[in-house]
């Protein structure tokens, strides 16, 4: 993945010096273990019973634990009469070919006449690389050719390495003339040192919240009028922020390949002020597979000198958290939808708490292990989280969960302490929680929607005509089909957990009311057309007042659902402790010892 392609993409060429000299001397890393790989592959060729070395711990410091290729190439090589055969020779031969033109750009981008030998023996390796990937496999010369250091037997891919390297090294000392609170600097002028401060110090206040997550390198260098900002914001080769500095504006670009996590960047930059244009996806050869990403451009104008160096601190604070967002939302979609995920996300980000530390304490685990810890009726197998609590109560949970793990992994508290604060944090929301009397009071609006229908079609008697009378009737069914679901619904969590049957049992009560309801206006409908064209007086006044009677019954009966949620909620809240004076103890009411004794008398 390289971030320099992108640079080169969003046309900032003055960063790509920099930016091509690190490429290059990872890719020298990279090569040196091939090589390396190489040559132990052909030992254990040579000798199969010595025992293998582990290279995980090297691969996996270059970014190459995902090469399982590579970890079994020592394993599965073997001799065929002096012919090292490894059934892995194309990928390594092409590996080692484009990391030699990787660390070969930026040395060979010179002037030519000076670094012509470099250019040839590039040039004439990569040939040689790609022609023995049709062979079996690798002679004894070859070997030799690719992995021997000594000058007087000629040139090798090894001595090349080396030659490529030195050169590496000098032009970095050339290039990183500088750092400024953390970021590289070259060629920049005196005026632009408070500008990159005000970006570091923005950069410097939330970084801590992406923990030991690499990324938020920044490199900075002046482009005739512009300063020049890049910051590399992860792994992703297609996860790149530029910025320019002109006067009293700042411009910036930037390309993500999650276009949610780039509309979430976006929202938070419109808060400071910048404004955005985004164009359509963007696909770049040898950038993201070849694949579409989002691309956009944002700028702030400011009026004066001091709210430019404002926008920068606060542009560079927002970055930390874009760092792994999507695996964040992923997670936090196991509990609760895509959109409130987000929500949970932005609010996050806004209380500079940041999702790293949660995704550090354990992500959705943290979350599943408390499930499972503080209560077996409460969650079954298979439950989630906002149908058990409602979407609300879960993601209230689920915020206080970001904010708790931030603050106590900052502070360096154990995980296992922040597990403990989950749980405790689960039981008092299960305490608390009003789910079932949402529900209860959601299927009691429908009945009192139908009973006020009711009431004003029999208020106005003979004036409805039949037209007004089919379409309230229309509304009736509506209505009381919305409360059959919710009935429904909550069978089917009876079926789980046991706790809802005497909800289910309310509701059954309450849906009859909602189905007498629904028919009583069909009926009257009916007396709306000829013959009757309307009920008599003394008839329909009778009739009224019934229906005054039962809405008034389901007034009564959403007080009673908001009088039990309420008094559910203070039975829920731990016992005020104090001193007792029958005992002469601290302790709850229920607890005093004296005052049982006494009742039993």
């Amino acid at each position: 993945m390289l971030k320099e392609k992108a640079v080169a993409a969003l046309g900032q060429q003055s960063l790509l010096k920099p930016a091509r000299i690190k490429a290059a001397l990872a890719a020298n890393d990279r090569l040196k273990l091939y090589l390396t790989l190489l040559q132990a592959a052909a030992q254990h060729a040579s000798a199969p019973e010595t025992p293998l070395t582990d290279w995980g711990r090297e691969l996996a410091q270059l970014g190459l634990h995902d090469a399982t290729w590579l970890a079994e190439l020592a394993s599965s090589a073997y001799f065929d009469d002096h012919l090292l055969v490894m059934p892995q020779l194309a990928q390594l031969l092409g590996a080692l070919s484009a990391d030699l033109l990787t660390m070969a750009r930026p040395a060979c981008d010179g002037d030519r006449d000076s670094v012509a030998d470099l250019i040839a023996r590039r040039d004439r390796w990569v040939h040689q690389l790609h022609a023995w990937e049709d062979d079996e496999g690798l002679s004894a010369q070859a070997l030799a050719e690719l992995t021997h250091g000594d000058r007087k037997a000629g040139d090798s891919l090894h001595l090349l390495v080396m030659d490529l390297h030195k050169q590496l090294n000098a032009m970095a000392s050339e290039v990183a003339t500088e750092s400024i609170a953390g970021a590289h600097v070259w060629q920049i002028e005196e005026s632009d040192r408070p500008l990159i401060e005000a970006f570091m110090r923005g950069l410097h206040r939330t970084a801590p919240l992406k923990f030991s997550h690499p990324g938020l390198d920044t490199a900075a260098t002046r482009d005739g009028a512009r300063l020049l900002i890049q910051n590399d914001i992860g792994t992703n080769d297609v996860h790149v922020l530029v910025i320019e500095v002109a006067q009293h504006s700042v411009h910036l670009t930037y390309s993500d390949l999650h276009p949610a996590r780039f509309d979430f960047f976006r929202q938070m930059l419109v808060e400071i002020g910048f404004e955005w244009t985004v164009f359509e996806p963007v696909t770049a050869e040898g950038l993201n597979a070849g694949k579409p990403y989002q691309l956009g451009t944002a700028v702030f104008n400011a009026e004066a000198a001091d709210r430019l160096l404002v926008a920068l601190e606060a542009l560079a604070s927002r970055i930390v958290f874009v760092i792994d967002w999507n695996r964040a939302r992923k997670r936090l979609q196991n509990f609760v939808s895509k959109p409130r995920a987000q929500a949970l996300l932005r609010h996050a980000a806004q209380q500079e708490w940041g999702h790293m530390a949660w995704l550090l304490a354990g992500g959705e685990q943290l979350v599943f292990a408390a499930m499972q810890a503080v209560d077996n009726e409460a969650f079954r197998v298979g439950d989630r989280l906002d149908d058990v609590l409602g979407e609300a109560s879960a993601a209230e949970f689920l915020l206080e969960l970001l904010r708790i793990s931030s603050e106590m992994l900052r502070q360096q508290q154990p995980v296992a302490l922040v597990a403990d604060e989950a749980r405790m944090l689960l039981a008092r929301v299960l305490r608390q929680r009003t789910f079932e009397f949402d529900l209860l009071a959601e299927h009691v609006a429908y009945c009192h929607a139908l009973a006020s229908a009711l009431c004003d079609a029999l208020e106005s008697g003979s004036a409805m005509d039949a037209e007004r009378g089919a379409q309230g009737v229309q509304r009736a069914k509506a209505w009381e089909r919305q409360a059959d679901h919710l009935l429904m619904d909550a069978r089917q969590r009876a079926e789980r957990q046991r706790r809802w049957i005497p909800v289910v049992e309310l509701l059954e009560k309450s849906d009859d009311v909602a189905d007498a309801l629904e028919e009583a206006s069909f009926i009257h409908s009916m007396t709306l057309v000829e013959p009757l064209a309307g009920l008599p007086t003394p008839v329909n006044d009778a009739l009224r007042r019934l229906a005054d009677t039962t809405l008034a019954a389901i007034q009564d009966q959403v007080r009673a659902i908001e009088i039990a949620r309420h008094v559910g909620i203070a039975a829920s809240q731990p016992t005020p402790r104090s001193f007792c004076k029958p005992c002469g103890a601290c302790c709850g009411p229920s607890d005093c010892a004296t005052s049982r004794l006494a009742k039993r008398a």
